[in-house]
């Protein structure tokens, strides 16, 4: 079965409700269009509602809201001040954060509203994070939030018959050892909910097993102890390089006591620089199909867009964004 297939009929099966902040974008509503007929979520469509109901006449499951009408508002205000005042947010700067679809969308969700929000399609990457952050907040045992691109390249021997889970292509720069076990930890659960699979995780490096040193490397090293500490449920080693973690052959000479090496299917990647090249090359030269960056690491899902996005990469988000 085909990931993108895969994911869909999962979505259709969690029958959750997504936050669609950017109801006043034509490829928002072209992608809502297309999540309806799917079936892929329930929306909650933030924007002019004559104007959302227009485009999406004779289809059903969705609410189109007007946050500045909306009967919510005023108590979405009062439990934002309730949870920001004492970091120093005034009650003017909460009503004023509650006219912004991000806040109130994130609202939506911490109140139990919906499931999930995805936004990004408009607003920047940073505004939809600090959204995120300062109304939903990081799981629980989590300080990072960070993101993960499923890849489905076409060769089946590699990963999770062809899927790899890469991270992180799109939040931290320089991950520091304990954000890089978060980034690795965070991406297993991931991986797991998403594929119903189990994650066998690779810190990738320049070396492997001790074949070269420096501070990459000793980053590398600490994040995996940090990892094994925190979940050592979730099969992991390091330092591998890419082609240790993923080809068999090379595993056997170069680790072959690794539960690892060989058959990894998340990649996590040193820092910012190196995942993101590496997940466009796999894209561009390997003819991978590449969905996200998906968001993770907040105590209840809100992704994030590439304002490049288009209809149809907005309504695979809306299925991902479902089943996360």
């Amino acid at each position: 079965m085909d990931l993108l297939e895969k994911i869909y009929n999962q979505a259709r099966l969690a029958d959750r409700t997504v936050v669609l902040a950017e109801g006043e974008d034509e490829r928002t509503l072209s992608a809502a269009e297309a999540a309806l007929k799917e079936k892929t979520a329930n929306l909650i469509i933030l924007g002019n509602q004559d104007k959302i109901h227009a485009r999406l006449s004779g289809l059903d499951n969705y609410i189109a809201v007007d946050i500045k009408k909306d009967k919510r508002r005023q108590e979405f205000v009062d439990r934002y001040y309730a949870l920001r005042c004492a970091k120093g947010l005034t009650r003017q700067e909460a009503e004023s954060s509650m006219d912004n679809e991000l806040y109130f969308a994130a609202m939506l969700v911490r109140e139990g509203y919906a499931h999930a929000s995805l936004a990004g399609a408009v607003n920047t990457t940073g505004d939809v994070l600090k959204a995120g952050l300062r109304v939903i907040g990081p799981m629980e045992g989590v300080k990072t939030v960070s993101s993960f691109f499923i890849m489905a390249t076409k060769n089946e021997s590699l990963g999770e018959a062809g899927v790899l889970f890469f991270a992180d292509c799109a939040v931290n720069l320089e991950p520091t050892p304990q954000a890089l076990a978060d980034i690795a930890i965070t991406t297993a659960y991931s991986f797991k909910n998403i594929m119903n699979s189990a994650p066998r995780v690779a810190f990738l490096s320049y070396s492997t097993k001790g074949s070269a040193g420096g501070p990459g490397v000793d980053k590398v090293r600490e994040a995996l102890d940090i990892m094994r500490g925190r979940a050592p449920e979730i099969l992991a080693d390091g330092e591998l390089q890419a082609d240790a973690a993923l080809v068999v052959e090379v595993a056997l000479r170069k680790a072959h006591a690794s539960p690892v090496a060989g058959k990894a299917n998340v990649l996590i990647f040193p820092d910012l620089n190196s995942a993101n090249i590496g997940y466009k090359l796999v894209e561009r030269f390997a003819g991978a199909r590449s969905l996200g960056p998906v968001i993770q690491g907040f105590a209840k899902p809100f992704n994030d867009l590439s304002r490049g996005a288009g209809f149809i990469d907005i309504a695979n988000m809306i299925a991902v964004t479902a089943v996360v």
